[in-house]
């Protein structure tokens, strides 16, 4: 999964949430990426499901 090898604590403080953001927007490289299509917090297992999922879906 995504995290730091070393924090003090497992669970970071999270901040408000604010509308869209304008900054990445456009992809850095690669032809494909995921849009989120409202606001919400993503944990790192989720991120990590779903790259596992595309590249399943995209070897078959």
């Amino acid at each position: 999964m995504l995290m730091p090898k070393r924090v003090k604590w497992r669970k970071q403080m999270r901040g408000r949430m604010r509308g869209k953001a304008s900054r990445g927007t456009e992809l850095n490289f690669g032809d494909y990426g995921l849009k989120a299509l409202e606001p919400g917090w993503i944990s790192a297992r989720q991120i990590e499901a779903a790259r596992r999922a595309i590249v399943r879906a995209f070897r078959r």
